[in-house]
């Protein structure tokens, strides 16, 4: 077993995933790539490793339980446990509910919300065994505050906030020493747009995006942070907005 720390990230081939990946690796932690696209996450785990990190990836559908099981599994394999596991992996279709765009909504449930629980009961196992461990879930602003064209979003968003809770409650109850933490980040320059179906809102988006975002750098510093404080404390919850950003 490896005594340095490891990190499994979902959503590990953009975004939020990557940047913390690349972070958390400079930093010293062995980290473990998951996310669909194959070719990105070769991309990503030769950079890390030229770096002088190490690096393992697994194509990971988080939609899909097995997957997820086997992503820990491979972990555990590999490097005999699991420090730290970051639930990065999300959607954000936005469009208004009267246009019933149910791939979409169906879509959001499945990644955002399903993949997170995913991720929780794969990993639970072993971190109750070793008596130690970190779960960090990413949910968004729009799981504080719920807007015209982003319900199903925000109520994946708020869910994996409620998920959080009642996790952390859980893992103190049971003195398992599991921290818990939730990441709720405002605009961030993501490949998240891409997601959206709706045309026009995307449109909208993009330009809000343009004048608000700020890089993905931003939130992996406050992720690498988070895993910095001493064991016996955790921060548990966390909103990261740009300075100029309104709601």
């Amino acid at each position: 077993m490896t005594e340095k720390k490891v990190a499994v990230i979902t959503g590990a081939s953009s975004g939020i995933g990557e940047a913390t990946a690349k972070l958390l690796a400079e930093n010293g932690l062995i980290v473990v790539l998951a996310a669909r696209r194959e070719e990105r996450l070769k991309e990503l785990a030769e950079e890390i490793k030229s770096n002088g990190g190490e690096a393992l990836y697994r194509v990971t559908d988080v939609s899909n339980h097995s997957d997820v099981e086997e992503l820990i599994k491979v972990a555990i394999e590999n490097f005999g446990k699991v420090d730290i596991l970051i639930n990065s992996a999300g959607i954000m279709a936005h469009s208004p509910l009267k246009n019933k765009r149910i791939s979409d909504w169906d879509n959001m449930i499945d990644i955002n919300l399903k993949g997170t629980l995913y991720g929780i009961g794969a990993v639970l196992p072993y971190m109750n065994a070793k008596k130690s461990g970190h779960i960090i879930n990413i949910s968004s602003v729009a799981g504080h505050y719920a807007h015209a064209g982003g319900a199903v979003y925000s109520a994946t968003k708020w869910a994996v906030r409620a998920i959080s809770e009642s996790l952390r409650e859980e893992v103190a109850k049971d003195g398992s020493n599991i921290r818990v933490s939730v990441i709720s980040p405002g605009a961030i320059n993501t490949e998240l747009l891409s997601s959206m179906t709706d045309a026009n809102l995307r449109k909208n988006y993009e330009e809000f995006y343009e004048n608000f975002g700020i890089p993905v750098e931003r939130v992996a510093s406050v992720i690498q942070q988070v895993i910095d404080v001493p064991a016996d404390a955790a921060w548990n919850e966390i909103i990261i907005r740009p300075t100029k950003q309104v709601q």
